[in-house]
């Protein structure tokens, strides 16, 4: 019996959590990682990494002794760490054993037939997942790598040269002449690069053509009886007379990348100068219009 002053011990007092967040039926390959990183950190990963050595006997050697001591030590923690991460549930599920290492590859074939799903999800997802242009083109790729990652996880790894070529595909557009000049280059991007690359030609893109990425960001829907296409050609058929206009009345060509009359981005030495610090084959055909036949 306990009074008022007594302060009450609570199961999840005696239980420390160690960082690691316990194991519900989801999530088995997080759960996992934390666990290792966990036990590594605080050098108790032995028993996982080593065959459990003979036992000792009156023959048994000082080192063997000290050999034996180090590896029942990490034993002994390891299981208590891994057992106590997991919910009653589930681990009412799993056959028991006295040996860490054990216990964690037989947690690991219960959640085998999950892992596969779930890869299956995030393949599902990465084929289907494109650019919103809402969130940012940097967003947008570190969670394409971040599912890349999960599946290599799964034994499941994505060579980082074909993630880049995927990444593309993914973006809009108005990508396009970006990444055919990134086609033509013999040089492959490391994702690092990738992020850089993109993150500078979507400020660009802005820049140059903020009406356009307004129109091609924002999803279709019904406002006030006129549907968004009617308003998305409003956009362009407005742009387009704007630059009819300009070219009509002023009868001067003006760069949209250095915003100079006189000349044509496409003609542009600093246009030109600017993909060469990039690294990027300029290609004059970019931008010039198709001719009728």
């Amino acid at each position: 019996m306990h009074t008022s002053d007594t302060p009450i011990i609570s199961a999840s007092t005696l239980t420390p959590s160690y960082g690691i967040e316990p194991l519900t039926g989801t999530k088995f390959s997080t759960w996992r990682d934390s666990v290792k990183l966990t036990l590594g950190v605080m050098d108790l990963d032995h028993a996982l990494r080593a065959d459990a050595p003979p036992a000792l006997n009156d023959k048994s050697t000082t080192e063997q002794k000290r050999v034996y001591d180090q590896w029942e030590r990490s034993n002994r923690m390891s299981l208590m760490i891994i057992k106590n991460s997991i919910s009653v549930a589930i681990r009412g599920a799993i056959p028991d054993s006295d040996n860490a290492k054990t216990y964690l590859n037989s947690v690991e074939e219960q959640f085998k037939g999950t892992s596969k799903a779930h890869a299956s999800t995030l393949i599902l997802k990465m084929l289907t997942t494109k650019y919103d242009g809402i969130s940012g083109v940097r967003e947008h790729i570190m969670m394409m790598s971040d599912m890349a990652n999960k599946l290599k996880g799964m034994d499941m790894e994505i060579s980082e040269g074909f993630l880049v070529h995927f990444i593309m595909t993914s973006l809009p557009a108005q990508f396009g002449p970006f990444k055919i000049n990134y086609n033509t280059q013999k040089e492959k991007w490391k994702m690092s690069e990738l992020i850089a690359m993109y993150v500078q030609e979507e400020e660009r893109l802005k820049i140059e053509k903020p009406d356009v990425a307004h129109v091609t960001t924002t999803t279709p829907s019904k406002r006030k009886g006129k549907s968004l296409e009617g308003e998305s050609s409003k956009v362009r058929k407005t742009g387009a007379s704007t630059s009819s206009s300009v070219s009509k009345f002023k009868g001067t060509p003006r760069c949209k990348f250095f915003h100079k009359k006189g000349h044509f981005q496409r003609d542009c030495p600093k246009f030109k100068e600017w993909l060469a610090k990039k690294g990027i084959l300029y290609n004059p055909e970019i931008g010039k219009k198709p001719k009728n036949d």
